[in-house]
Order: structure tokens, then sequence, then C-alpha cells
């Protein structure tokens, strides 16, 4: 007997299916954010380190508290900022590598977005010691989207860790999507809270200073990341300057306060804070192109090699006006491009938590992690292979360069590295200093 199905069912039949094995999947106990899926390209794989994950809090003293800003002029207050620490560790015998994050959904003091708690496993033991067998690793520094969380990429910071990095996350203070607050503070202190936590890590590893970074993290060799709002801090904190349209623009939201000017291209502070620490920077979908924060001017100060990665649908940081147009600019930076086709602005974080699926919950809350073509995992698995080949070749020396040099659109021919009829709906371009 033949059974014949309408359009619709058939449509509600496959949707069903779908919606039923991402339940599965996310409810699985045995896979965990940034495993390897079946198609996974090759350097997605964990490296061959375990890894321990400790929270820190660290305070940035004196800093201008532009919220407070009247007539110009603000007070200056203490920035707290809780960062997330994994490296690689020893796992004792009779423990697993597992930990439990605990984050949010939602905006604070928003009703339409309330608050919602929820948590998700990492392959992670909280507090393990150290690995200190192979000497110091490289520093990896991650900076967030606003708002955001210093837990939004752990399929790539646990991924890397694995891999033989320090790698730090920040809690941006009023950038969280537990102390969300105006947009200035994010604009205003992105990058000076990335240099902060660089200078605090090198210290924190030095000798003597008793503290389990102590001969762990290499801060002379470090890399910064940066998704969104945190892609235009670390653009910065490797010598992309603000452009003057771009201060005059902050001064104007914060009723005269000059408070940015400090980063900006041509500022004596600007040109001082330059750190050659700094090896190579990983900008996913940076924003503020399209706003005029950067000139050609500001954008010819990024010297370091850069991975620029984007959805050239992104409708927030913009495409061809916005990452592209970065890309293009940053002239004197051995550069590179990765585009997903058809991907809008969530290209960097974990895929969407259990808890944005449930019943009730905004749409916002679930598209703030999804994207509307791509499967997340995929993303978070194309991510951990490109950032892999890109930060070992530069803080590393690893010889990943193959990885790097493929025909410019994935569906002509087949990427090195990704497993055949699987590279499709990418593009990578590639350009040198001038």
């Amino acid at each position: 007997m033949k059974l014949f199905f309408s359009k619709e069912l058939l449509t509600i039949l496959v949707l069903a299916l779908i919606t039923t094995c991402s339940f599965a999947q996310v409810n699985d106990p045995s896979f965990i954010i940034g495993d390897a899926l079946p198609d996974a390209p090759e350097l997605s794989v964990r490296g061959d380190y375990k890894v321990g994950v400790r929270t820190l809090e660290l305070i940035h003293k004196n800093q201008v508290d532009i919220l407070q800003s009247k007539g110009g002029t603000a007070p200056l207050y203490n920035r707290h900022l809780k960062i997330e620490v994994w490296y690689p560790a020893i796992i004792p015998p009779g423990k697993t590598a597992l930990v439990s994050y605990n984050s949010t959904l939602g905006l604070w003091k928003d009703s339409a977005r309330p608050l919602i708690p929820f948590s998700f496993n990492g392959r992670a033991l909280r507090d393990a010691t150290p690995d200190l067998s192979a000497g110091k690793f490289p520093l990896i520094i991650v900076s967030h989207g606003y708002p955001g969380s210093r837990l939004l990429l752990t399929y790539l910071t646990e991924n890397l860790a694995s891999k033989g990095y320090v790698v730090v996350a920040i809690d941006h203070t009023e950038s969280t999507y537990s102390d969300r607050s105006p947009f200035q503070s994010t604009l205003l202190n992105r990058a000076k809270d990335i240099l902060f936590v660089l200078n605090e890590l090198a210290d924190l590893a030095k000798p003597g200073s008793k503290n389990f970074l102590t001969g762990l993290a290499d801060a002379d060799n470090t890399a910064l990341i940066g998704y969104s709002m945190g892609g235009y801090g670390v653009l910065n904190a490797a010598g992309a300057g603000y452009s003057n349209k771009f201060d005059t623009s902050f001064s104007q939201m914060t009723g005269g306060s000059n408070a940015i000017k400090v980063r900006t291209t041509n500022n004596d502070e600007f040109k001082a804070s330059y750190d050659s620490r700094i090896k190579a920077v990983v900008a996913f979908a940076p924003w503020g192109m399209q706003r005029g924060v950067w000139d050609a001017e500001g954008l010819q100060g990024l010297k370091v090699p850069t991975l620029f990665v984007a959805g050239n649908l992104d409708d927030v940081s913009g495409y061809e006006d916005g990452t592209k147009a970065i890309y293009k600019g940053a002239v004197n930076a051995n550069r590179y491009l990765l585009t997903y086709e058809n991907g809008r602005h969530n290209v960097a974080p974990n895929p969407p938590p259990a808890a944005s699926l449930k019943a009730g919950v905004s749409f916002n809350e679930y598209y703030h992690y999804a994207e509307p073509s791509w499967n997340e995992y995929r993303i978070n698995n194309i991510n951990q292979h490109f950032v892999t080949a890109f930060v070992g070749i530069y803080l590393k020396q690893k010889e990943y360069g193959k990885y790097l040099d493929v025909p410019e659109h994935s569906n002509e021919k087949s990427w090195t590295g990704f497993k055949p009829r699987t590279a499709t709906g990418l593009e990578l371009i590639h350009a040198l200093p001038k």
C-alpha cells in the first residue's frame, strides 16, 4: 500500500524530525559543545592535553566611569573583571574532565527578556593542577560580544587549551547579559580591558607570583580573539586606531567627554600602548566600520597577522562595508578573510543552549546564538579548524600553511583538511602586507 503526503504534511514531518534530532543532540550527555561532528575538518579535533579551568577576578583601578559623565567630566571607578582561564592540566586518576558552566539568557533589567539561568557541560576539570611538563604555553585572550559572557565561545576556548595554549576569556563589566548597561561603556573599555588583562596575566605568570599561572602562560607570545564588539576591541588593542570622526561622535554621545581620544590613531598615549607581545589577531564579525570607527589611516596601524571571519549577510556588523572593508583597509597586515556564504552575524558563539528552545522563551534568546542557514555545531568545528591553523602558525610556528593555502571558493575544489564533499559554502581570501 502506498502512502501519499501533502507538501504541507511532509514539511511538518521533516521539521519535526529536525527538531527532535536537535533536542537529542543538545541533551545527549555524551555529546558536549565543541565535540567534533563526523564531518568536522581535520584540525577541529581536540589536542593531546587535558584541560583545567579556573575563575579569577581582576580589578582595573581608577578607570573613567563614562556612564556617570556629566558636562564632559566623569568620575573614576574600579572595574571588576571576571575572567575564565583554560589551560593544559593534569587529571588525577578517578577524576573526569567534566565541568558545568553557569550562564544566563536574557538581559539585565529588561522585562521583555528577563534573565534565565542555564547551565551546560564542558570538557575541563575545575581547579585542576596545571601541566608544567612542557614548559610555558602561548597566551590567548578572548573578548565576547555585546551583550555576551566569558562563556560564549567555550567550544573554542577548551579546544585551544587542549592544544597547548592558556586561554583567558573576559566578562567585560557593563557588557554581559547579567549587567548590560548603556553602550558607551563598551565603546570606551573594550580595548582597555583587553590590554589590562594581558598585563595582569603577564604579572601572574612571573616567577614568584605564587599564582597557578606561574611558569604556565607565556604572555610574550599572545593572540587576541574577539567577536562583534570583541572584534572591535581586539583590532584597536592590536594597533588599529579609532578615527577622529568616531572620537567626535563618542564625545557627542557622552556630553562632551573625550575619554576615547586615548585610543585614536594619532594620540600619543595610543601610540605608546602598542604591544609587541601581540603576535596574531582573530576577529569574528568585528563591529564598527559602518559607523565610522575606522578610517584608512587607522586601519594601517594593524600590522600583526589577522584572521577575519564573517557571514556575507551580516546585518549587524555589515560585510562589504563592514568586515570585508576592514580586511581590505588593513593594508599593513598579513591577513585572511574566511566567509560563511549566507551567514549572518552569529558565526562565532556556542550553539543555542537548550534553555533557549523551551516554550515561552523569547525568540531573541535563540537567535542570539543561531544562524538561519548554518548548523552552529558545524560552524564551531570549522572555526576550531581554521583558528587552530592560524594561531598554530603564528604562535607555535606549526607547518599549517596548507590549511590556509586553499582555493578561494570551497565549492570549486575540496579544501585541505576537509572530508570529501564537505567543503561547501565557504570562501577564504588572503592578502599580504603592501
